[in-house]
């Protein structure tokens, strides 16, 4: 196929999504990205950080030009200062998400990446709003979404997969249920052969207690939730190695044995992948019918219009986005 179509959203237009959207014209992702913001904002923000960018109007069907930025104009609200938020251009940021997930559903765009957004201040317009993947999932109907960060290390691909996400601690051993797990290692495996092209994904499970449980005297959920569930699902056919103790799983001899980890909450799981791939990370939400990655970092407020927001993390979602669309029409 020719140069995937991948619409970015530039998010939070007070943040560094205007900064490293403005950076994807100096580097060749294999794609050819189509970015989603107020034309004039970018082009303000060029002048600012010093970056001399050609902005080129939208127009379906016009090849990919190296060195020129595509853009699908959506006016700003309201002024944008860097750093300042402004609840007004909540609307902006949520029409930008709109119009990147309309074009995939209609098959005009490949793939969409999301820039940064704020989802405090998209809440104090009135809207509730818990983040891009819940959003997604239901704009979608989709009733399961998995979140999955990924990066690159010296020993390779580091993907890690979560059962709960943003959940308190205290909360964490009620969620990991039985029909919780199923759900979540389905969709998992599916999406590894799907969006991954594996054909027998290999998956790391951790338990959730020290040392998995210790046999049961530091915790019975991996005997009596995590465990059988893993049987169960391995005489379906996927490839499941655990539940592993987290502290040993994310040392080379054990990942070299995986395609993926699946872990069983937050920082158990993202607090090893980001120290690996710092910079370099990216999210993919697994379980969507379309394809979606994201950076792994936020809004940066105080490096908004500085010039000193590294892009790497938006280079390596485009990319691996256009990986995924490029192996869905192959």
């Amino acid at each position: 196929m020719s140069r995937p179509l991948i619409a970015v959203t530039s998010g939070e237009p007070a943040g560094i999504g205007p900064d490293i959207c403005l950076r994807l014209a100096e580097k060749d992702t294999g794609a050819h990205p189509l970015v989603l913001c107020d034309r004039d904002l970018l082009a303000e923000r060029a002048r600012q950080l010093n970056l001399h960018v050609a902005l080129r109007d939208f127009v379906p069907g016009r090849a990919y030009l190296p060195g020129v930025l595509d853009v699908l104009h959506r006016p700003l609200v309201a002024p944008c200062t860097p750093g300042e938020l402004d609840p007004a251009n909540a609307p902006y940021v949520l029409g930008l998400l709109n119009a990147a997930l309309g074009g995939c559903q209609h098959g005009e765009f490949d793939a969409m990446v999301t820039a940064p957004l704020h989802k405090g201040v998209i809440n104090e317009a009135g809207v509730p709003f818990t983040g891009h993947t819940e959003y997604l999932a239901d704009k979608t109907q989709t009733p399961k979404v998995v979140m999955m960060l990924a990066g690159e290390t010296d020993k390779g691909p580091l993907r890690v997969a979560l059962v709960t996400t943003h959940l308190p601690l205290s909360r964490v051993a009620e969620a990991i249920t039985p029909a919780t797990l199923t759900e979540v290692i389905r969709i998992l495996h599916r999406d590894l052969r799907n969006k991954y092209g594996l054909p027998n994904p290999r998956i790391l499970v951790t338990g959730l207690n020290p040392h998995a449980g210790e046999g049961g005297h530091l915790g019975r959920e991996e005997l009596d939730i995590i465990a059988p569930t893993l049987a169960t699902l391995r005489q379906e056919g996927i490839n499941l190695l655990g539940p592993l103790p987290a502290d040993t799983l994310f040392t080379p001899p054990v990942l070299s044995q995986g395609d993926a980890v699946l872990a069983m909450y937050h920082d158990q799981g993202l607090a090893p992948l980001k120290y690996a791939t710092f910079g370099k990370g990216i999210n993919v939400t697994l379980g969507l019918p379309i394809i979606r990655t994201s950076v792994d970092h936020g809004t940066a407020l105080d490096l908004a219009g500085t010039g000193r927001a590294d892009p790497g993390s938006l280079f390596e979602a485009v990319r691996e986005a256009a990986r995924m669309a490029a192996r869905k029409h192959s």
